[in-house]
């Protein structure tokens, strides 16, 4: 019996150490102090295994010991098996900050921290920038019109946004530009998603167009020059990044600049010959000025002994002699500027290089440092917009849409999508302003940008999809009242670009967050650098320290046991308590996968891809939970954190599972799914009585579904263009007093109390008022209820030609 307890408080206070990290002391003068009292009482045995546990502990945890013997072959195998990390990959590696990714990867997420970026409200400022500047400009839009007829903005809509400084959100105001917070910029961005093509021109200047590189790294002069011009629209930027033979590999530019000498201004100067081809660049084809990225070579030394002096950025004028430039492409579904830029020979002064010579070959070090910034606001905030528009759009629709009597609205099989739309735009505006309040506090946010990039535009593909499941053929049939149609087409744009989801899911989340967020990845890799042995030593004990400690905890709050202390109300905390478990198990089957794969792991992208969604599951859930901690909760707000919450949980362990089934060594994959999830999987979807209390609220004119939908364009001013959702809501206001008088209608007409000829609601209306069943006063009120009604569910018709380009090509099939 003595034995038996010696070994069960021996393994518990081991597992107790572990979980703290507390070090190789406490663990010994634990084992030493039990195996005393094992020989002293007669348990010899176990007191002598004891102590041997004790001796392995001090040979391999003592630092004076384990550098003896430990260290050295530790360090001599890492060297042959750890990764090669090429230049370009340091640098974006080195690239951006790291805050609260790096909780998630160190298995003991600090709640407080994710709190200490405390979010504030848009300004005054800011916020009647989005009530007023955005609702004029959406009010100028009409998705058909722009796609079909103009294939552009209208004239007064670009004067307008140049007018009112849309193009000029990052700029400071000494500059003359509006000097948004990147909340604020969001915000205006989630507004105007009510058109694609209005969001990607607002949002390209202000993310991949040239402006924050000469904030950052521009010379005076450059930036006295361009940024009053950028901040007022006189000047239109785009950015040159991607070629036919570089796209996602966008190391790989074979778009080349020589150094030389040229005739500039009538004088001979020390320049570039520019030999480029790009494509997929927006607002190319109306750019006043192009930043363009290129090779850089100095092959007579002209600047110095470099001759391949690496990836380099300027600023080229739109009307420099040997630039091919203004044709378009035709992007599928929304007609936003964008097209192909050439050059042969173009010669251009070296003071057009961004910085000037100084920031020659520094280009991939500006892109990685900056654009990542923007891929956090831009296509983010454009998922989580449209998504907020197609929640009240398919909302609206579902609750007026009548079929057997009545709404759509109230069948399952219309609130599961329902449902979905509502968690997904919900999910999405936490995690863009969530962490477009970490920029504002400071952060870079290298490796969430790729969260977002690639999980909030997958959620706008599905949350597109549903919305149009539910319009039907109202969103199937295009022209100028189909509000959704052309969204939809548009969407594999959003997928693609600015790192195509393929290869950020694959190669970015987890690939580089395993390096970049990971507590002693990098300082192991710097140590094996600077062959630092001592470095060594302690970056690869601290590390196996956290693996023991991810182990114990992963296993023991598995089994339910020391949930952590979280500082979440009794709503929020349980799912907190749960990101603690996760982060600890995904912590633990990082470091096996990289420890048992190696270098290979690089290659092994569908196991990258899964680690990389128990990340993207893990971040978007802490979001969530701090916006709900952070705000003003409304009825019904409850369930909707509840759903969305079990979905994040279940997709993380779903990814999990899959790890684990195809992970290449079996007995790891069995060790670590044992510790991971020792009871089996907890999170299934959510139950579906959260659905139809979600797709209840969202569909009437309730508390969740007015917060749901804030800031966006729902109000009809004179001179806009129709705008549904300001129709749909106005209708959803009246549906409480039109829903008793359709059930007592049609109550009538199943009793035969109406005319069997009255199949319109229009006739019902009438032969019940005649029949004295409603007042005259419902009976005006539904008059004006099923015109509205009858409006909001029909589609355009065109002539037989209408769609033709050629109309000599037509055939007249009627001959007569």
């Amino acid at each position: 019996m003595l034995e038996l307890l010696l070994i069960v408080v021996a393994l518990a206070g081991l597992v107790w150490i572990m979980r703290r990290e507390a070090g190789a002391l406490p663990a010994l003068g634990l084992l030493l102090i039990l195996g005393a009292l094992g020989i002293v009482f007669g348990a010899v045995t176990v007191g002598v295994l004891l102590w041997l546990g004790a001796l392995a502990v001090a040979a391999c945890g003592l630092p004076i010991l384990r550098r003896r013997w430990l260290t050295p072959r530790l360090f001599t195998a890492f060297k042959k098996s750890a990764p090669k990390v090429s230049e370009t990959e340091r640098i974006a590696l080195e690239a951006g900050s790291v805050a609260w990714d790096g909780e998630l990867f160190s298995g003991r997420p600090q709640w407080q921290r994710l709190l200490d970026f405390g979010t504030t409200q848009l300004s005054e400022e800011e916020q009647a920038f989005v009530d007023n500047q955005c609702s004029v400009a959406a009010g100028m839009c009409n998705a058909w019109e722009i796609a079909r007829t103009r294939a552009d903005l209208p004239p007064e809509l670009w004067d307008y946004l140049k007018r009112e400084g849309f193009f000029g959100m990052i700029i400071p105001k000494r500059y003359g530009g509006l000097e948004f917070s990147a909340k604020a910029q969001s915000a205006v961005l989630q507004k105007l998603a009510v058109n694609e093509t209005l969001m990607v021109t607002v949002g390209v200047p202000n993310s991949l167009g040239p402006g924050e590189l000469l904030l950052k790294y521009g010379t005076e002069e450059q930036k006295d020059h361009y940024l009053p011009r950028l901040a007022d629209g006189r000047e239109i930027p785009c950015f040159g990044l991607t070629g036919p033979r570089a796209g996602s590999d966008a190391t790989s530019l074979p778009d080349v600049g020589v150094v030389c000498r040229g005739k500039h201004n009538g004088e001979d100067v020390l320049g570039l010959k520019l030999t480029f081809e790009k494509r997929w660049i927006t607002l190319a084809p109306i750019a006043t000025v192009v930043g363009l990225a290129f090779r850089m070579f100095d092959p007579d030394g002209l600047l110095g002994d470099t001759e391949d002096l690496g990836i380099t950025c300027a600023l080229i004028p739109r009307n420099t002699q040997g630039m091919e430039i203004g044709r378009r492409h035709h992007p599928i579904g929304s007609p936003f500027m964008n097209g192909p830029i050439r050059g042969q020979d173009v010669f251009i002064p070296l003071d057009w290089i961004i910085g000037g010579t100084e920031m020659a070959g520094q280009g991939w070090r500006m892109l990685v440092e900056c654009l990542s910034v923007g891929r956090c606001i831009t296509l983010p905030s454009g998922a989580s917009g449209i998504g907020r528009y197609a929640l009240g759009w398919a909302g609206g629709y579902t609750r007026i849409r009548r079929q057997f009597n009545l709404p759509v609205a109230e069948m399952e099989g219309v609130q599961e999508p329902l449902a979905r739309i509502a968690a997904h735009a919900y999910i999405a505006q936490a995690a863009v302003m969530q962490t477009a309040n970490t920029i504002d506090h400071g952060v870079k946010p290298a490796v969430p940008s790729a969260i977002l990039k690639s999980q909030l535009t997958e959620f706008q593909r599905n949350m597109l999809a549903d919305a149009m499941d539910v319009h039907g053929g109202r969103t199937v049939t295009l022209g100028p009242r189909n509000y959704l149609g052309i969204a939809y087409a548009a969407n594999p744009v959003s997928i693609t670009v600015e790192g195509a989801n393929i290869m950020t899911r694959n190669l970015m989340i987890f690939g580089q967050g395993a390096i970049r967020c990971h507590p002693y990845v990098l300082d192991e890799l710097a140590a094996k650098d600077n062959d630092d042995l001592p470095a060594f030593d302690k970056a690869i004990f601290r590390h196996a320290g956290m693996v023991f400690g991810n182990a114990a905890r992963a296993f023991t709050l598995g089994l339910g046991i020391g949930k952590p202390s979280v500082p979440f109300d009794e709503i929020a905390a349980p799912y907190a308590q749960e990101v603690a478990r996760l982060s600890a198990a995904f912590g633990l089957c990082a470091d096996a996968a990289m420890a048992s794969l190696g270098s290979g792991l690089k290659k092994r992208e569908m196991l990258s891809a899964r680690l990389g969604d128990v990340l993207s599951n893990l971040y978007l859930t802490s979001m969530l939970l701090k916006q709900w901690h952070e705000s003003d909760n409304v009825e019904h707000e409850a369930t909707l954190l509840h759903y969305s919450c079990r979905t994040l949980l279940h997709r993380a362990e779903q990814a999990f599972i899959e790890l684990f089934d195809n992970l290449p060594n079996r007995a790891l994959a069995t060790t670590l799914s044992g510790i991971a999830m020792p009871l089996g999987r907890r999170w299934h979807k959510p139950h579906d009585r959260f659905t139809r209390d979600i797709a209840h609220a969202v569909s009437t004119d309730s508390a969740l579904r007015h917060k749901l939908i804030e800031n966006t364009w729902n109000t009809q001013d004179a001179g806009q263009k129709d705008n549904p959702l300001a129709r749909y809501n106005a209708l959803l206001a009246d549906s409480e007093r039109a829903e008793p008088l359709y059930r007592r209608i049609a109550k009538a007409y199943g009793k035969g109390e109406l005319p069997a000829e009255a199949l319109h609601p229009e006739q019902r209306v009438e032969a019940a008022w005649e029949a004295g069943l409603i007042d005259e006063d419902d009976a005006i009120f539904m008059r004006r209820f099923e015109r509205e009604v009858l409006e909001m569910l029909s589609v355009d018709d065109f002539a037989f030609d209408a769609f033709a380009l050629d109309k000599e090509s037509v055939v007249w099939h009627d001959t007569a």
